[in-house]
């Protein structure tokens, strides 16, 4: 379990190390001197029947053979070297230059000893700079010539977090040095490719059975160390809320508290930079902190356990990435204040509830990461003292679902980072900014749901090549929560292909696929609402909501794109329902990720009497507005305003009283109203096509 101590502000003082003068001394106050924080993921028991604990050897052979690249893209300071294994070379010796004649060198990287491994990442690097790089291979007894000399270009810009590893002698010496540092890159890569913040991380890597002070890992799979700073309760929030960008940034932030929970927020150091705050590095290799001390932590990956560190990984062993990817989050700022008893909280601990409105940052009952309130559980945190009490819940192995932050791990399966990830979102929320795909990736309606015609209906198109896992899910009790009235007691959902085959039925979520969708972070918060969790492959689909019985009531309807980051996407998606007065007219919603996104949203109402439908919306509105409720744009017939650019789009209504608005929407939630005009009522379509 993780321990943290606070070194002493007299002995960092004494050392040197003192607050930067670049920020208001009001500001400076607020953040104490840095402490360390240590963290163990768990090992759990060897299976009955297995072969004992150990390092892992990877014959030399083998890793040659079947050892992938390490993936690592250019960010604005660095870059990944890579070259062919050369036939009896123990190591190998790098130049970077700007010049391709080498008439130059960049700082530190000339005659650099690399080790013996084929990649290496170089740091410290301009933004938009193409390098040059070349390596010679050494044994004990030669020294080869000059390889062919090859190039980089770091990433044109000043944004996008970098982790500079660094690796200990433990891991340049080690027979698999080469398997050890690929796997540790890749990890990086993926940090590198979801979070956007302009902040560098530096991290000291190491393979040994004890810590950097000496003492022994015993049965943990890993340890990390990090820098922390107390930071004032109001510079903090104040400095978390002005760093919002993203939608979970939005949610979580509404759902903080108007009144302070403890007198200081304990951040790592890379997670007070993520928000602006002056939290500098100061680690140094040995574990101690003080001035000239250049790291945020030190991960160490226990020798004595079984770590594979090439994939697939054998059922008796432990993923030496997924826990590689566990203690780089406890350094980025993963972690709760129980582990050390103190009443100050840890950033993750302003979003941990019990129930909804009910926040829970103690021992006692459950908790449960959420970030809107409590509404929706994402993951359950752990519990049990033995383990950390700011990593999740961990269930039987296997388990159900592959999360990285299990309090303990287990061996043979392979979780990682993902856009949707519990473990991503959580790093979103406490400060740094998540990359999220473009375009739409949920839709959402709320209308009355009646039966025949009346009922809920809500189409879309998954575009691209590849499969894709979409939520379904139908409320009607939660809805209550927010004061809407005569709400659907108990729906019914289905989901259709586009050749009117069903391809899923559900009553209560419950009934099937309970720990899949509660995997999902989206499970309903009643028992008897219904969702759907299913991998589809592009196509047109219909989920159709319905009152058990034939009853009817207020629902809201909702597509989720689950596995974003794919090949496939969810586009062109479509609502259709029983428009009425008031509170009960239609709203749909949709979500834009990552980046501006031209969309064109069109109300369909007396073409659809050409489908059957006898009491259509003979003149319908249309209402776009944004997250915040501000009406960007309204439409009674679309040939009033944006004639050429609706007709253009190929998207005009074939009905001159039906309405369409074409807009460039930035990333955020928006919602469209449709209503009829001198309040008549009837069925009517909502549609929203993606334009770019």
């Amino acid at each position: 379990m993780v321990a943290i101590a606070c070194v002493s502000v007299a002995r960092l003082a004494a050392a040197g190390f003192a607050q930067s003068t670049d920020q208001s001394e009001s500001r400076a106050r607020s953040i104490s001197l840095p402490g360390i924080g240590y963290h163990r993921t768990l090992a759990r028991p060897a299976p009955e029947g297995e072969g004992p604990t150990g390092e892992i050897v990877i014959e030399p052979e083998r890793a040659e053979a079947e050892l992938p690249e390490p993936v690592m893209p250019s960010t604005r300071s660095s870059f990944l070297a890579k070259w062919k294994k050369i036939r009896g070379a123990s190591g190998y010796r790098i130049d970077v230059s700007t010049s391709r004649s080498f008439d130059n060198y960049v700082d530190r990287y000339r005659d650099l000893d690399s080790g013996n491994v084929t990649s290496s990442v170089i740091t410290g690097l301009q933004p938009g700079i193409k390098y040059y790089y070349r390596v010679r291979p050494y044994n004990a007894g030669w020294v080869g010539g000059n390889s062919d000399t090859m190039s980089a270009t770091t990433a044109n810009t000043s944004s996008g977090l970098v982790i500079n590893p660094v690796f200990d002698g433990s891991i340049v010496s080690n027979p698999n040095a080469n398997a050890i540092e690929t796997m540790i890159i890749t990890a990086i890569g993926s940090y590198q490719s979801l979070f956007s913040d302009p902040i560098t991380v530096s991290i000291y890597f190491r393979y040994s059975n004890v810590s950097p002070r000496g003492d022994p890992l015993g049965d943990a799979v890993a340890q990390s160390a990090y820098i922390i700073y107390h930071v004032n309760w109001a510079s903090y929030i104040s400095s978390l809320k002005a760093d919002g960008t993203t939608q979970n940034d939005t949610s979580a932030n509404a759902s903080l508290p108007s009144s302070p929970l403890s007198s200081n927020i304990i951040t790592s150091s890379a997670a007070g930079r993520a928000i602006r705050l002056n939290t500098p590095p100061g680690m140094f290799a040995n574990g101690t902190v003080g001035a000239g001390g250049q790291y945020d932590g030190i991960v160490t990956l226990n020798s004595s356990q079984p770590l594979q560190f090439m994939r697939p990984i054998a059922s008796s062993n432990y993923d030496a990435r997924t826990a590689t990817e566990h203690e780089i989050d406890e350094v980025l700022g993963l972690g709760s204040h129980l582990d050390r008893m103190t009443s100050d909280l840890r950033p993750q601990d302003l979003f941990s509830w019990s129930n909804y409105g009910v926040r829970n940052t103690s021992l006692s009952g459950s908790r449960y990461f959420s970030i809107d309130g409590g509404l929706r559980d994402i993951v359950d945190f752990n519990q049990d003292p033995s383990g950390d009490l700011g990593d999740w819940f961990s269930p039987v192995c296997p388990p159900p679902f592959l999360y990285v932050q299990y309090a303990t791990g287990c061996r043979g399966v392979s979780p990682d980072i993902g856009e949707l990830s519990p473990e991503a979102v959580n790093l979103d929320v406490i400060g740094y900014n998540l990359t999220m795909p473009a375009g739409p990736t949920n839709i959402s309606t709320r209308v009355q749901a009646g039966t025949g015609d009346h009922v809920l209906i809500v189409g879309f198109i998954i575009g691209g090549t590849g499969p894709k896992q979409i939520l379904v899910r139908a409320l009607g009790p939660t809805l209550t929560r927010f004061n809407v009235t005569g709400v659907l007691a108990d729906p019914f959902l289905s989901l259709f292909d586009g050749s009117g085959n069903v391809l899923w039925n559900n009553d209560n979520w419950k009934d099937s696929q309970q720990a899949a969708i509660q995997a999902t972070g989206l499970a309903p918060p009643n028992d008897f609402e219904s969702a759907i969790l299913r991998i589809v492959q592009p196509g047109n689909y219909t989920a159709i909501c319905s009152g058990k019985n034939n009853t009817a009531g207020v629902a809201l309807l909702e597509v989720y794109d689950i596995a974003t980051g794919t090949t496939s996407h969810l586009s062109n998606i479509s609502s259709r329902g029983f428009v009425q007065t008031d509170a009960n007219v239609m709203i749909a919603g949709l979500t834009v990720q990552s980046s501006d996104k031209q969309v064109i949203v069109r109300v369909l109402g007396p073409t659809l009497t050409n489908y059957g439908i006898a009491d259509a919306l003979q003149d319908p509105t249309l209402e776009l507005r944004n997250g915040n409720g501000t009406l960007l744009a309204f439409n009674d017939n679309w040939r009033t305003s944006q004639e050429p650019e609706i007709t253009v789009s190929g998207y005009a209504p074939p009905n001159d009283f039906e309405p369409a608005i074409t807009r460039l929407l930035s990333p955020g939630s928006y919602t469209t109203i449709v209503r009829g005009v001198n309040n008549a009522t009837g069925v009517a379509l909502v549609e929203v096509y993606t334009l770019n």
